[in-house]
């Protein structure tokens, strides 16, 4: 699981690059991608884990690749700046094992803390990700409508996308924080925070 955290600052880049950086050993890259490939393992990245999954190309190819000119990004806020604030979103698909717990359909309430989390992708990736079923969370108003709203999508993601898989589902990566609930966080916020992502991904091991 790549994790969100500010481990190179929120520059351009930062984590994600830190993190793909390392990643890109050839031993660290071969052991993930026989992970993934031959051992039927997962991946999950959030946030700053998003961008290195982006980087590595683990989502949306499946497996570590150099990326292209045309490759599906990550960049800056449209805002410009830092957001913090809690996001609708919306499962939009149940391909990947980390969301087959949760509501296909169903709209969550999620931290989204970031600065470079704009979604930005050409018409025939934006397609083709449509098509395979890769899109798998959107931001959505309180209506539960995919939406390019500030207030709602507060990055300018195109098609209001906030998280993506690799073609097979077993690569996630989202911006919105899953991890960031518990009793006593964001009570004052409404709407289900329990995306059943962690469990998700237990019961993909068990089952």
């Amino acid at each position: 699981m790549f994790p969100g955290g500010f481990s190179a600052g929120d520059e351009p880049d930062g984590s994600g690059k830190f993190i793909a950086t390392a990643f890109r050993n050839p031993k660290i890259s071969d052991a993930v991608n026989r992970l993934l490939k031959e051992r039927d393992g997962l991946a999950l990245g959030i946030c700053n884990g998003f961008q290195a999954l982006i980087k590595l190309g683990l989502v949306p190819y499946g497996e570590i690749v150099p990326q292209t000119a045309d490759s599906p990004t990550l960049a800056m806020n449209n805002i410009g700046r830092h957001i913090s604030k809690s996001v609708y979103t919306k499962v939009v698909s149940n391909l990947s094992p980390w969301l087959r717990k949760a509501e296909l359909g169903g709209v969550y309430s999620i931290p989204a803390s970031h600065g470079e989390g704009r979604f930005v992708a050409n018409d025939e990736w934006l397609s083709k990700l449509l098509a395979n079923g890769q899109i798998a969370t959107q931001y959505v108003d309180e209506n539960g409508n995919p939406t390019m709203v500030e207030q709602f999508n507060p990055n300018g993601s195109y098609w209001a996308i906030e998280g993506i898989t690799s073609p097979d589902g077993r690569v996630l990566g989202k911006m919105a924080h899953s991890e960031r609930r518990g009793t006593g966080v964001a009570k004052n916020i409404t709407g289900e925070q329990n995306q059943l992502v962690f469990e998700s991904g237990v019961a993909y091991f068990k089952d």
